[in-house]
């Protein structure tokens, strides 16, 4: 049987955003809320974030050409679509790969907790506080806001679209923490209670690599089997970037 999956499946984060600085610079601070003058969707990367997407891309760079991608899907961010450009640019100076913006790798919408700190969301709408303690984060949708579960929902037509359309290809899509996490609950079939204490154990760090690869011997043509999660040792050797690992933007932090 023929599989209708990739042969390689990688997952990026984006590289460190102006988002991320500012809201280190804000609980640093004290600060309720992140100091930001642009909307969510046009926070560029920072220096170091740039820093990191080059460096992606030159370790790819370095391998033979069926070890990188030849499908490239973005969150239309500008972070991730800034992440996917120089990471490209490093290998595929001619663009020959595009780069196929996908709304539904978006970063997780937070509605009226947007561009609050997580003491912001206490003091400002305790509410919503209790809401998320007892509901949990897997639940929890702040008016305006997405849930965990809403993610998952558009994240699965994703891997519809990709069974369709990609089938045996090699896919790279650069997204968000959440988009990472929600993508490895919806492709390991997990529980609420493992993908969270996946998420519990450690940040997803910027510009790191979450890989599948094709088991052709598993039933019904094949499953996607995690081979990395969370990889940045190629920004550990060599290369001048630093590892940077930023919560995800709940309660204001830019995922």
């Amino acid at each position: 049987m023929t599989s209708r999956w990739p042969s390689t499946l990688w997952i990026v984060r984006h590289g460190e955003s102006a988002g991320n600085v500012a809201r280190d610079a804000a609980h640093a601070a004290g600060s309720d809320r992140i100091t930001l003058d642009a909307r969510d969707v046009d926070i560029p990367l920072s220096p170091r974030g740039e820093d990191q997407a080059a460096a992606l891309g030159s370790w790819f760079g370095a391998l033979d050409d069926d070890a990188r991608p030849d499908v490239l899907l973005a969150s239309p961010f500008v972070r991730a679509r800034e992440t996917a450009e120089i990471f490209r640019g490093c290998w595929d100076p001619d663009a020959a790969v595009s780069i196929c913006l996908d709304e539904r790798l978006r970063e997780k919408e937070f509605g009226i907790l947007d561009g609050l700190t997580t003491g912001g969301v206490a003091s400002i709408h305790p509410d919503q506080a209790e809401f998320r303690r007892i509901l949990g984060k897997f639940y929890h949708r702040p008016p305006g806001g997405e849930s965990w579960c809403d993610v998952i929902f558009r994240l699965r037509s994703v891997m519809d679209m990709i069974a369709l359309h990609y089938a045996g290809r090699r896919v790279m899509i650069v997204a968000h923490q959440v988009v990472v996490l929600c993508l490895r609950y919806v492709i390991e079939n997990m529980t609420e209670e493992q993908i969270l204490a996946i998420d519990a154990d450690g940040d997803v760090a910027n510009c790191s690599i979450t890989e599948y690869r094709l088991d052709e011997t598993a039933a019904s043509g094949g499953k996607l089997v995690l081979t990395q999660y969370n990889a940045v040792e190629y920004l550990e050797g060599d290369s001048a970037a630093d590892v940077t690992a930023e919560p995800e933007r709940t309660a204001g932090v830019r995922g």
